[in-house]
């Protein structure tokens, strides 16, 4: 099939997360970046916000020497300041990283032009639409700088804008340079979020929402005006997943073209011996944190470790409602095993507990628990914090005699937190079970790292990976990796109660049992390898090739 697909010479990719490591796109992005540059080689360019000037980025080698001469002409005829380098990831894919402060200076002007040509609102334009917008237009302006210079008509060319913080780039190129196909990927919509985060009903009645009339309630005209005309003028319009693709229907008033789901890289998953080692540190560890929280030893035979982590969206990732499940987990007298359950959900932190370093580092074991035995890391805001707040409100407590113990871990693991002092993924290994109970999830990462790493996992089927598991054959739950629970807008104690009798059944498995699960769950993850899906790269920039030389026709 591929080889009947119209394949682009040079690929453009802009994102505000190129070489900036905030949020999801970045895994999307970082990970599939191998997979394009080993076919595509130095073909393919990523153009992210240049925030490092005068400052070393860890994310960026910079190179004087690659597109010097462009460069040059960048800077005296365009009025364009770019750096050139590497971006540090396997691969090590082509940067392009632009400074777009010079652009607000021009502000006013290109958002009448986009209003003028494309029906762009930038009036209720507030908070992060500026700046998200500059670089946008920035990242165009660079890509029309470079393709005059190096590049004929003759020379197919894609350039892929992500999120609406692109959208205005991908409309700048279509009417400034045609030949230059284009293609916009929402991972999200601005409506479908919002209407989420405003704990307003969302899937019930989203056949009934008007996205127009939803943006001004929700006061994001702007951002939803740019996706919209984005999706609607491009050469080809894609989304992540197939629960997405129901939201552009229905918000944005435009299916996607091509559906991407995101896949995966494991060639950082530790192999054998390697893996087995690091599983092992990774679960004393947290034994060890335990013990000093709570004055109680914890047997690795006899206790589950289970997490839950992601961005801190209490409901849209269903820490809510993973509280919920702990709480009635520790009333099950069916559950077999003590558990540790992790909340590892980046807050306000005010630094680490002191006191719980100083147990960390003597290596004792201790029969009296701390003050406060619920957090690794005190907060700003310890009395209004939504995740403390439950936990008073449900009345666990982590005394002695609870069979289930909650741990909010409320930092990045980034390797430099101050207790555990490991990078995330040398952390999440350690877990027998991983909760991602999501309410509002695009794709879904988190599982699918989880699976990769050999951790059973519970998902539901609002997350765009939970949709994708359940379209697999031999799927049928927690005994092949996954198990999928239905979420709607207004179960939420039938899947709390869904996610505590996966559990149960979980810790009543033999040793041999729980190894063949492992399996299957990495096996999930096999599956979803960029090897897979980048096919569905492949196709859109077909689409969006075939696109524009329809369109190039029709304007002759």
């Amino acid at each position: 099939m591929v080889n009947n697909l119209m394949t682009p010479d040079y690929i453009f990719e802009s994102s505000w997360e190129v070489c900036n490591k905030v949020g999801g796109i970045y895994t999307v992005l970082s990970t599939r970046a191998n997979t394009l540059q080993e076919r595509f080689r130095d073909k393919l360019f990523f153009i992210g916000p240049d925030f490092w000037q005068g400052k070393e980025n860890p994310l960026f080698i910079e190179s004087d020497n690659y597109c010097a001469a462009w460069k040059q002409h960048a800077a005296e005829k365009d009025n364009l300041s770019v750096r050139i380098g590497r971006w540090n990831i396997p691969g090590q894919p082509l940067v392009i990283l632009v400074d777009f402060q010079p652009f607000f200076a021009q502000k006013n002007e290109i958002y009448a032009d986009m209003w003028n040509k494309y029906q762009v609102d930038s009036l209720h334009a507030y908070g992060d639409y500026d700046e998200a917008s500059m670089f946008s237009y920035a990242a165009g302006k660079v890509v029309e700088s470079f393709y005059r210079y190096n590049l004929t008509q003759a020379d197919k060319v894609v350039y892929q804008a992500h999120e609406w913080m692109t959208g205005l780039g991908a409309l700048y190129l279509q009417h400034a340079v045609p030949e230059v196909a284009t293609i916009f990927t929402t991972h999200a919509t601005t409506i479908g979020r919002s209407i989420a985060g405003n704990n307003k009903p969302l899937y019930d009645y989203l056949f009934a929402y008007n996205g127009d009339q939803m943006a001004g309630e929700l006061n994001v005209q702007s951002k939803h005006s740019i996706e919209k005309q984005s999706a609607h003028r491009v050469d080809c319009f894609t989304t992540v997943s197939e629960i997405t693709n129901t939201e552009c229907r229905e918000l944005l008033d435009k299916g996607a073209d091509v559906v991407l789901m995101n896949g995966f890289e494991n060639d950082f998953v530790p192999k054998g011996a390697s893996f087995t080692a690091k599983r092992k540190r990774a679960r004393s560890l947290k034994l060890q944190l335990a013990n000093c929280l709570f004055g109680e030893t914890f047997d690795d035979n006899e206790t589950l470790i289970i997490g839950t982590s992601g961005r801190y969206e209490f409901k849209n990732k269903g820490i809510n409602v993973f509280l919920e499940a702990m709480s009635r987990l520790n009333n099950d007298e069916n559950l077999q095993k003590k558990v540790l359950a992790f909340v590892n959900v980046p807050a306000w932190v005010a630094g680490p507990r002191e006191e719980l370093q100083q147990r960390m580092a003597s290596k004792k074991t201790f029969d009296t628990p701390l003050d406060f035995p619920f957090i690794t890391h005190w907060l700003h805001n310890m009395e209004h914090d939504n995740v403390l707040g439950m936990l008073g409100h449900l009345g666990m407590n982590n005394r002695a005699e609870d069979k289930v113990k909650v741990i909010f871990v409320p930092c990045y693991l980034d390797g430099n937190d101050g207790i555990f002092n490991k990078h995330y993924y040398d952390v999440l290994l350690g877990q027998d079970l991983s909760v991602y109970p999501s309410y509002y999830e695009p794709w879904g990462y988190t599982p699918l790292e989880s699976v990769a790493y050999k951790v059973p996992t519970i998902t539901t089927d609002l997350a765009g990976f939970g949709i994708w598991v359940n379209g697999l054959k031999n799927q049928h739950g927690i005994d092949d990796g996954v198990e999928v629970i239905h979420r709607s807008d207004y179960n939420y104690f039938e899947v709390a109660d869904a996610i505590k009798d996966t559990i149960v059944r979980f810790s009543g498995k033999s040793d041999a049992e729980v190894k063949a699960i492992r399996k299957c769950a990495a096996q999930v993850a096999e599956q979803a390898l960029w090897k897979h899906f980048i096919t569905y790269y492949y196709e859109a920039y077909d689409v969006a090739l075939r696109n524009a030389q329809k369109r190039l026709t029709v304007g002759k």
